[in-house]
């Protein structure tokens, strides 16, 4: 938080982007005015004015009140400040997981949710690097190229949500995650040289993980099964699993086992026409050499 003048500059609407609630999300509209309710609850029994929360949280009074009126999305970091400040025996922070999630777009923490419970995950990408492997930087580059332009709000939030799946990497007992990535997104550098060598290396890191096998798809492979694109296999402990690729069944995810067969044949085959594991981390540290 800045000082100029001797006082605190505190946060507006304008230096938050990205925490606006989207109104067709109503369980995200639900959670938000939940906690709006709350915080505004604890406030006046306390006797705080809104502008006084606001100083004491470093938020201005406008944002104090379009919070407790259901219309932004609190920080995690607010919530704390101000469980705190307002005394509320951590009924305020306990809120934080639900307020967290509220961010992401529904298709996204549907995603997610698959992927929390998943046993075996297993990604072909061939336009872009995968988003789970995606630094936060490079997911902003990729994110901010879309045309027409997302606003910084969508934008901030994209990135959010892309960044948070990345907890499946965190996941005790590990799942088996398999990433097939084209190299030609590999060469191109995306948000500029430091941008690009910090996702090669992010690369490596992940791809050293013993729970991950990364590859490469040579573009020198003449042909190969997935030229038609995406393809994303999510198999989960009770046997069951989902499916979608971009040019198979309309783009739409499948559970059904015929379809799923197909998907897993396609897949199976872009592995094994891509590079070893070996040779992929090495072509990438080729790679990150020449930059």
């Amino acid at each position: 938080m800045s000082v100029d003048g001797g006082a605190q500059r505190l946060k507006t609407e304008a230096d938050e982007p990205g925490w606006e609630v989207d109104p067709d999300d109503d369980w995200g509209v639900a959670v938000v005015a939940t906690v709006g309710r709350q915080l505004r609850l604890r406030r006046e029994a306390v006797g705080m004015r809104a502008a006084e929360l606001g100083a004491a949280t470093g938020y201005g009074e406008d944002l104090i009140y379009k919070i407790e009126s259901g219309k932004r999305i609190p920080r995690p970091e607010f919530l704390d400040k101000a469980d705190e400040v307002l005394g509320a025996g951590g009924l305020l922070s306990a809120m934080k997981e639900d307020v967290a999630k509220v961010r992401y777009p529904k298709k996204v923490r549907a995603l997610a949710k698959m992927e929390a419970k998943a046993v075996e995950l297993g990604v072909y990408e061939c336009n872009i690097i995968a988003g789970l492997l995606q630094t936060p930087e490079h997911a902003r580059a990729a994110i901010e190229a879309a045309q027409p332009p997302y606003s910084q709000g969508d934008v901030e939030r994209m990135v959010a949500a892309r960044v948070a799946r990345q907890i499946i990497f965190e996941r005790d007992p590990a799942p088996a995650l398999s990433f097939v990535l084209e190299e030609a997104p590999l060469r191109r550098p995306l948000g500029g040289t430091m941008v690009w060598r910090r996702q090669l290396e992010h690369l490596l890191e992940v791809g050293r993980l013993r729970n991950v096998t990364l590859q490469v798809m040579p573009t020198n492979c003449e042909v190969h099964s997935g030229l038609d694109g995406r393809i994303e296999l999510l198999k989960f402990a009770d046997g069951t699993a989902v499916g979608r690729s971009d040019g198979a069944f309309g783009g739409r995810p499948v559970s059904d086992l015929r379809q799923l067969r197909i998907l897993e044949l396609r897949y199976g085959t872009i592995r094994a026409q891509a590079l070893p594991p070996r040779e992929s981390l090495a072509l990438i540290e080729q790679l990150l050499g020449e930059t």
